[in-house]
């Protein structure tokens, strides 16, 4: 039975994928804020109100300006649904380990980019790859978590503890501990993204794109191993 239990979830889906993926979102987060632009690239919420502004203002140019993260954005969640459906067909990995191989690549030629190169070519890279691991993993062990961002774990956590403490609740007591471990390796991610960018300049990206490669390894091991018989299989949530 507890075997059965264990094969539940694809590799995919498991806890430690998560906390790994979103401490690449806290280094993404601290690296792009620090180094490029002083912007966040991992949600979309800020851009979008400031493009509500700049239409308010008939600021037409500093709204065009913003449609271009927004729609890069929108065009990352298209095409991870798309390619999402249309890899199957290869029966070599499963969508989930290709993007993480894509984001390692990306991440590698933006470490290669000079201190003269625009922001925005960072920028709008990472809302490509954010959102489209934003929309590929969406439930660790069939709980909805992000990969990208903490707004919603934190909001999780509250709530959840809420329901623990008053009816000890011990599928809300589960909850709160899986979202206050993706807020707690996000701040990790961060803090380290932070040292490095400081210590290795623009470079110190890098260190996402090798802790990336560590997922796809893994991820690959599972499809051509001990889940070769489950790449059609469908992640919760999809």
């Amino acid at each position: 039975m507890a075997e059965n239990n264990k094969q539940e979830y694809l590799e995919c889906e498991k806890p430690w994928v998560y906390l790994t993926l979103v401490t690449v979102a806290g280094w993404f987060g601290a690296y792009t804020f620090i180094l490029r632009g002083g912007v966040f690239c991992n949600a979309q919420t800020a851009n979008v109100v400031l493009f509500a502004i700049a239409l308010g203002e008939k600021n037409w140019a500093r709204a065009g300006y913003l449609l271009v993260p927004i729609g890069a954005y929108f065009l990352g969640s298209f095409v991870s649904e798309y390619l999402g459906k249309t890899v199957k067909r290869l029966h070599i990995f499963r969508w989930d380990t290709y993007l993480i191989a894509i984001e390692a690549a990306a991440v590698i030629i933006l470490g290669l980019l000079p201190k003269e190169a625009p922001d925005q070519i960072c920028q709008i890279t990472l809302n490509f790859i954010c959102s489209m691991q934003f929309n590929t993993f969406r439930q660790v062990k069939g709980v909805p978590a992000a990969t990208t961002f903490v707004t919603n774990h934190i909001r999780q956590v509250g709530s959840n503890l809420a329901k623990y403490v008053r009816h000890r609740d011990m599928n809300a007591k589960k909850k709160v501990y899986i979202h206050g471990g993706m807020i707690t390796f996000f701040m990790v991610g961060a803090v380290i993204s932070a040292v490095c960018c400081h210590l290795f300049g623009y470079k110190s990206i890098w260190g996402s794109a090798a802790i990336l490669i560590a997922v796809f390894l893994r991820l690959a091991y599972a499809d051509r191993t001990f889940e070769k018989g489950k790449l059609e299989k469908v992640p919760h949530g999809h």
